[in-house]
């Protein structure tokens, strides 16, 4: 990088033109070095007063390699890069660029309690070249040592292969392997499922559970040991809790490879409570307590930590700050499944508006998110499952929602609430 002592540089600086955008144009999309910058939780916009793109400090400069300092007494941010420092208050039309004061023509601001600045002062300071796509609303940005690079028009970057477009189910009922196996596994097999999240029955033998994995590793779906219920988020019930892991751990190291579980997965919901009204913040610090405890016993046996959350998580903050819950939750689990239950795809309480901000937040922590519909009657209201409609109308709104959702780099396919249901809904439609 080329220290930014050239007053030739600083008058460009200060000279160039802002992009030219409609008040009303769709989403800006910004991409450094020919890969999208997915942005969990503050978008990109147009200030319409300046026509300035205005962007998130903090996933920008991580994408330009910066180093990001947040002062809230003085409400200044602070980027840094050897040997250069800039120097930003909200509010304020100029920068300190090493102690140089630099004015530009659009101030850092605060919105949805991020700190947003104008993306061409700060690309441009740093040495990097800026592209305007006007057709695909995007904003292409080229460090310095790098060729300029456009992403694909199609989609930003896709999932890990391991997660491409799961498709799994939870069964409840693990009395059935006693007499269902070959169908579920055959209608596992027919609905191209990679994962089944099947609830534990200590009572039943072992010899069981490998026969049921076994039968389904053949067919590439792996099977997550799953339990879970309100109370495992107060600590009266961490030995219950702990008890399941131990048994998870003893018995995959009890049985061969292709008969054990591909990781545990754990449906919690303390939200149902009562208490949750009266005392969330209590039950929320109880909630992180035992997901750490389950993050600790779980250390290095092997198997994966799948979380089931709702999808207005993000709106819970940890408590004390202004961090998502969900985000939280996502920095401890290999995945989390939302609980999306919505019948129909678009409209802004739809499928893919209730997926997004959770989406976001796991695409940059680089987290995989499985969207889950229910199929099963509920006392929220008909607009919640599938229950009541036919088959196809399930099939044609989950397409909808992956043609929407598919581009994030954190989807990882749709889970649908429950097995039982499921071949109901199917037996009842085309």
């Amino acid at each position: 990088m080329k220290k930014l002592q050239r007053v030739g540089l600083l008058t460009f600086l200060l000279s160039a033109a802002p992009f030219s955008f409609a008040q009303s144009a769709p989403q800006v999309q910004v991409a450094v070095n020919g890969e999208y910058v997915t942005f969990p939780d503050a978008l990109p916009y147009v200030d319409p007063s300046t026509q300035r793109t205005m962007v998130p400090a903090r996933f920008v400069a991580e994408k330009l390699g910066l180093g990001m300092q947040w002062n809230p007494q003085t409400s200044q941010v602070t980027l840094r890069k050897e040997p250069d420092t800039i120097q930003l208050t909200i509010g304020q039309d100029y920068a300190l660029v090493n102690g140089k004061k630099v004015h530009f023509d659009a101030p850092a601001v605060l919105r949805s309690n991020r700190t947003m600045v104008p993306l061409r002062f700060i690309s441009e300071l740093f040495d990097a070249r800026i592209e305007w796509l006007a057709e695909r609303n995007l904003v292409a940005i080229t460090t310095s040592g790098h060729a300029s690079a456009v992403p694909p028009a199609s989609v930003p970057p896709a999932p890990d292969s391991t997660w491409q477009h799961r498709r799994s189910t939870w069964l409840w009922d693990a009395s059935l392997l006693y007499t269902q196996q070959e169908q579920i596994i055959q209608f596992a097999s027919e609905h191209q499922l990679s994962a089944i999240y099947l609830q534990i029955d200590r009572d039943i033998p072992p010899t069981v559970y490998q026969q049921f994995i076994r039968k389904a590793q053949e067919k590439q779906i792996a099977v997550e040991a799953l339990e879970g219920r309100p109370q495992w988020a107060f600590p009266a019930s961490h030995g219950e809790l702990k008890a399941f892991i131990n048994w998870g751990r003893a018995y995959n190291a009890s049985v061969a490879a292709q008969e054990r579980f591909a990781g545990l997965h754990f449906d919690i919901e303390p939200y149902i409570l009562p208490e949750w009204k009266s005392n969330r913040d209590k039950i929320v610090q109880s909630w992180m307590d035992t997901v750490r405890l389950i993050e600790k016993d779980m250390r290095s046996s092997g198997l994966t930590l799948t979380l089931d959350i709702p999808f207005w998580l993000h709106q819970v903050k940890v408590p004390g700050t202004d961090y998502s819950l969900s985000a939280w939750m996502l920095e401890k689990a290999d995945a989390v499944v939302i609980m999306d239950y919505r019948n129909v795809a678009l409209g802004n309480d739809g499928i893919i508006a209730n997926a997004h901000p959770i989406l976001r937040e796991a695409a940059t922590l680089k987290k995989q998110v499985i969207v889950a519909v229910e199929t099963a009657p509920s006392a929220e209201g008909p607009h919640t499952s599938f229950h009541a409609l036919p088959l196809q109308t399930m099939k044609t709104e989950l397409q909808l929602a992956k043609e929407h959702l598919e581009h994030y780099a954190s989807f990882a396919g749709f889970a649908i609430h429950d097995y039982n249901h499921w071949v109901r809904l199917k037996q009842g439609g085309s």
